[in-house]
């Protein structure tokens, strides 16, 4: 699109200065709704509300002085206008990312990153690796919070996460890294002892070690109340770390996720049981670009991802 100077010279609308009040993010929102095609695959993919989108894309058209898209039922479609606009809009995304990016590696990475996970993946995986991502980023405090029935990323008590559970709701991003696999396990001598062939299924003549009624929602505990049909567990507890220790005391069978097993070398009994769980890195998404939650977010995508044979109990 051209405007005429008074030279009569015709000028690109994006070389002229900005017209007043216009906010050069909203053409991200642009862009965003002409790719989608619709203002809720636009919000979804962006966070926003559809509504708040709309307000910003008539924002931009009243900035602008034109019309970009033709409103119709099926979704937004662009105008002749706002097709003749994209490619100067991608290269303002490109000079943002360009921008974004430049101004992070040379920000300095200090501060508190507040990180919320189960205790499995923390004592086996996680605090093991925290050493050289101390060295590199010396002056980043991490809090980590290991008792998630009460850390809430809705609620901001936490930065970011590594959970199994994929969240419902807040205003969060996620991203799949992985798959947490599950065994049932003995030790050496218990399984001695046993009189069943491995993966049978015939549990009737074993001891389990299981969870209180207090986390009788985790998937390890309902297989094990499938199986134990009423039948008094030899030992309920209320960690995993309590539970891995019972096992190779060689107090009976548990429900135990395959890396921590196998690395205090326990014997397996059963594999598919059905409870493996995906593993999800949570970020609040107002601080996704922030420098030290993002080379925290970094450093666990790329942890978990390097140990994805182990956790899923294939290495």
């Amino acid at each position: 699109m051209k405007n005429i100077d008074k030279t009569g010279k015709g000028i690109s609308i994006f070389e002229k200065e900005p017209t007043p009040g216009m906010v050069w993010d909203d053409t991200r929102v642009f862009l965003a709704v002409a790719r989608h095609g619709t203002l809720s695959g636009a919000a979804e993919s962006l966070n926003l509300g559809v509504a708040t989108l709309s307000r910003r894309i008539e924002r931009l058209e009243a900035a602008l002085q034109l019309p970009l898209f033709v409103r119709q039922q099926s979704g937004y479609q662009l105008t002749e206008d706002g097709a003749s606009l994209i490619e100067k809009a991608e290269a303002l995304e490109v000079a943002a990312h360009a921008f974004a990016s430049g101004a992070e590696q040379y920000a300095q990475v200090t501060g508190k990153v507040r990180l919320a996970t189960a205790e499995n993946l923390a004592t086996g995986l996680i605090l093991p690796a925290l050493p050289a991502f101390h060295r590199e980023y010396p002056d980043l405090a991490v809090e980590l919070v290991t008792d998630i029935a009460t850390a809430n990323l809705h609620r901001r008590d936490a930065d970011l996460a590594v959970r199994m559970v994929r969240p419902e709701r807040g205003n969060v991003t996620l991203r799949r890294l992985g798959t947490l696999g599950y065994g049932l396990y003995c030790s050496e001598a218990y399984a001695r002892r046993r009189h069943v062939e491995p993966d049978l299924g015939d549990y009737d003549r074993d001891d389990f070690i299981t969870w209180s009624d207090m986390q009788s929602d985790l998937p390890a505990a309902q297989w094990m109340e499938r199986v134990l049909h009423g039948r008094t567990p030899r030992l309920t507890t209320t960690s995993l770390a309590t539970q891995v220790a019972a096992t190779r005391a060689g107090l009976g069978l548990a429900v135990l996720p395959h890396f921590l097993a196998m690395d205090s070398g326990l014997i397996c009994v059963a594999t598919d049981l059905g409870i493996d769980q995906s593993i999800y890195l949570v970020i609040q998404s107002d601080l996704t670009q922030s420098p030290r939650v993002r080379v925290l977010a970094d450093f666990l995508s790329d942890l978990v991802i390097r140990n994805r044979a182990r956790l899923a109990g294939q290495g």
